[in-house]
């Protein structure tokens, strides 16, 4: 069967490079837009021609320019967006409103993948304030792609390992400590922790598998469901030390949570949700989604303790 030809939108951030290169692996006539907004960023202008030389195509576009976003997904068979939905960098999910819009009038794509790549927004209706926003936002985009007829799927890639193993599960932290460690309460809620590669892998690899059309993919490697502690076990073994420990609980995180600016609460406010109340490993998958893992067991997926020897 031949491969889709596929439109990456955010092709210079933090996820979607990595989408790039493994739609590219993949042997996939890769297009990324390239948005003006970028303006004089000379590491993304230098980013994107790297893309070039490594056999994608560069497609102007802007969320602007309806024509030129129409124009652009004329070009391809699947879109995948992976615009910034995290409120310390910047927060675009609803831009997304205008990608739909684009692909409802070409009307020749065939799956269109909407900036996700984290919780599950579908299982967070009781999410707190002011974290909420961004659940509330991606199901607003869920909506309009269904009320389109756009065929899509969902990735729920859970934790972004860089994120939560290089701190330990720590909000803040990105270097694993070798002498101290706070634990989010008793540290035994489970989470699911998966390389940002490992993510862009199972995302290309779905594109054209009949078997996601429609549904949410969720990346759960199963020996990456680990406790806060157990990450931490698997730290102290690999430097040989035990880490001195402490404890924050719930009321002390809520309270130093709202001394924060907004873009800070609203990534604590999932940190509370993930290490506080475990709600990555809450509820099981059901007949609208599969799991990643076990679709393509091929895959060699980077477990935890392969992935904290690079901070040795």
């Amino acid at each position: 069967m031949e491969k889709s030809k596929v439109l990456i939108v955010g092709g210079t951030g933090y996820l979607g490079r990595r989408l790039v290169k493994a739609s590219l692996a993949e042997g996939h006539k890769t297009y990324v837009l390239h948005r003006p907004e970028i303006g004089v960023d000379i590491d993304k202008a230098q980013l994107l021609l790297s893309f070039k030389d490594q056999g994608a195509n560069l497609v102007h576009g802007s969320f602007n320019d309806h024509h030129s976003l129409l124009n652009a997904v004329k070009m391809v068979d699947v879109v995948i967006c992976a615009i910034s939905g995290v409120h310390i960098r910047s927060h675009q999910i609803l831009l997304q409103l205008k990608l739909v819009d684009a692909i409802k009038e070409a009307g020749n794509v065939k799956r269109f993948l909407p900036s996700e790549f984290g919780t599950d927004p579908a299982t967070m209706k009781n999410a707190m304030e002011p974290g909420r926003v961004t659940f509330d936002d991606k199901m607003v985009v869920r909506k309009a792609i269904q009320d389109a007829g756009i065929p899509y799927t969902y990735v729920s890639a859970n934790c972004f390992a860089a994120y939560f193993l290089g701190g330990l599960c720590q909000p803040g932290k990105i270097f694993p400590s070798r002498d101290h460690v706070v634990l989010l309460g008793d540290g035994n809620p489970k989470a699911i922790y998966v390389d940002e590669d490992d993510i862009a892998k199972y995302t290309i690899r779905t594109i054209d598998d009949p078997r996601t059309l429609n549904k949410t993919l969720y990346l759960r490697p199963p020996e990456n469901i680990l406790s806060q502690r157990e990450v931490v076990q698997i730290w102290e073994k690999l430097i040989g030390k035990e880490l001195q420990k402490s404890s924050l609980s719930k009321d002390d995180f809520l309270a130093l949570m709202k001394g924060q600016d907004y873009a800070e609460q609203v990534g604590l406010t999932h940190y509370y949700h993930i290490c506080y109340e475990g709600c990555l490993t809450s509820f099981e998958i059901g007949a609208e989604g599969e799991e990643a893992s076990k679709l393509y067991p091929q895959i060699k997926y980077t477990k935890v303790d392969e992935y904290l020897k690079r901070y040795l």
